[in-house]
């Protein structure tokens, strides 16, 4: 009963308190296997070899104060528009439990599995939400089961396009593929017509094969084809498989989806951490660059919300020893999370770890907080619930009301305030 009542105050709090739905579209790129903080977006160069490596360096900011890793130049030139989340926690060094938290928000420990914030945007925007795209698109797969409904169910969960964005033919799943043209397959459409002359529930076919034939050979097809954009474009995003992504997410959004998630792997680095960083890293500072200067001049960086990050981050102080020689092991304690857009400013630091990196100083930040606190901007109730078929109405981020004390929604680099 307690928790009922908490949830019932902190619900109107929240109804009070905001202004307005300010988002209209999430763009997750998502780093998975746990990009390095240190390596990224809190660099640590007074700390000595045993931590910064070879990456020794930095890059000044556009904004007074930030520095961001080396290896990031284009990045920095717009601290601008975005703002970083030094003190991202969960203290978990696993990948599933990490992407769990990550995806999901949810660090209570309950029984139930709970869908990921992308199935849970999609669930609230079921009514609203008239594209022909799905709700919740995978470029070019989701990160992990956790990306699937949930108890919400799998009405909900990500559609994965597969294929390659950075080939000649980004073949989509289901939708693009390069040996049936058009003609061939309104010859299939036609013979199959003939076959279901006489099926009872021909109506109901038809009805859905309608959509369905929309997404294939309709206008929204011509999303996933990149030749649609100068070269000029795709070399500025890179012609990385993470770049021409991030070229697929921006067309996405422009298309209406609300909800992106780009996943890139490789980033769990156990060994030759350095020699990988030097490759990966420019794709990263390419991409997401382009990504956010893009959605600014096409005026959509005011609604969309773009997430950079992984399930952890990576141990500060390196792995010289056999068999790392090195690398950079699983690190939750803390770890870094860039944010821009919908709502959210530019130009700020949120948290502050120690002079090596290894703990929080100040201002921790749970994934139910980030989580929460882009529901907030997506004109949804962090403070809400979500229903189970057998458990009844759930709350939407149980650890946002389990320790109230020890999590707290981004208000410091929003518009909405806290009432």
């Amino acid at each position: 009963m307690k928790k009922i009542y908490l949830t019932l105050i902190l619900s109107l709090a929240v109804l009070l308190g905001a202004d307005a739905q300010s988002a209209k579209s999430v763009i997750l790129v998502y780093l998975d296997g746990g990009p390095a903080q240190t390596d990224t977006f809190d660099p640590k160069p007074e700390a000595g070899r045993s931590y910064t490596g070879s990456l020794k360096g930095v890059a000044k900011t556009n904004v007074e104060g930030i520095e961001i890793g080396e290896k990031l130049p284009l990045l920095a030139t717009m601290a601008d528009k975005y703002s970083l989340i030094r003190t991202m926690t969960h203290g978990s060094n696993a990948h599933e439990t990490g992407h769990y938290a990550m995806i999901t928000g949810d660090t209570s420990g309950a029984a139930v599995v709970y869908p990921s914030f992308g199935a849970v945007i999609s669930y609230k925007l079921r009514d609203s939400y008239k594209g022909v795209l799905p709700c919740y698109i995978s470029v070019t797969a989701a990160n992990s089961r956790f990306n699937e409904g949930g108890f919400l169910g799998n009405a909900y969960k990500s559609f994965d396009t597969g294929g390659r964005p950075e080939s000649k033919t980004y073949e989509v799943e289901g939708v693009v593929n390069k040996f049936v043209d058009k003609e061939r397959m309104s010859q299939r459409m036609s013979l199959l017509g003939e076959f279901e002359k006489n099926d009872i529930e021909k109506a109901k076919i038809d009805s859905l094969r309608g959509v369905n034939m929309e997404f294939i050979w309709g206008n929204s097809r011509e999303v996933f084809n990149l030749d649609n954009e100068p070269d000029s474009v795709r070399q500025r995003y890179g012609k990385s498989k993470l770049g021409q992504s991030c070229l697929v997410a921006r067309r996405l959004v422009e298309a209406g989806v609300p909800f992106v998630n780009v996943r890139m792997t490789g980033w769990d680095t156990h060994k030759k951490h350095f020699q990988r960083m030097n490759s990966m890293l420019p794709q990263l500072d390419k991409a997401l660059s382009a990504l956010i200067s893009d959605l600014d001049a096409r005026g959509l960086l005011e609604s969309t919300i773009v997430l950079c990050g992984g399930e952890f981050g990576r141990t500060p102080k390196v792995l010289w020893e056999a068999p790392w020689n090195g690398g950079r092991a699983h690190f939750g304690k803390t770890f870094s999370y860039l944010v821009a857009g919908g709502g959210f400013h530019g130009g700020k630091v949120v948290g502050k770890t120690n002079k090596t990196g290894e703990e929080v100083a100040e201002r921790p930040v749970w994934p139910c907080d980030l989580i929460g606190t882009i529901y907030l901007l997506m004109g949804i109730d962090p403070y809400g619930t979500l229903p189970h078929v057998s458990e009844g109405d759930l709350p939407i981020l149980p650890s946002l009301l389990e320790k109230p004390d020890e999590h707290g929604l981004l208000y410091e680099i929003i518009d909405i305030k806290k009432k």
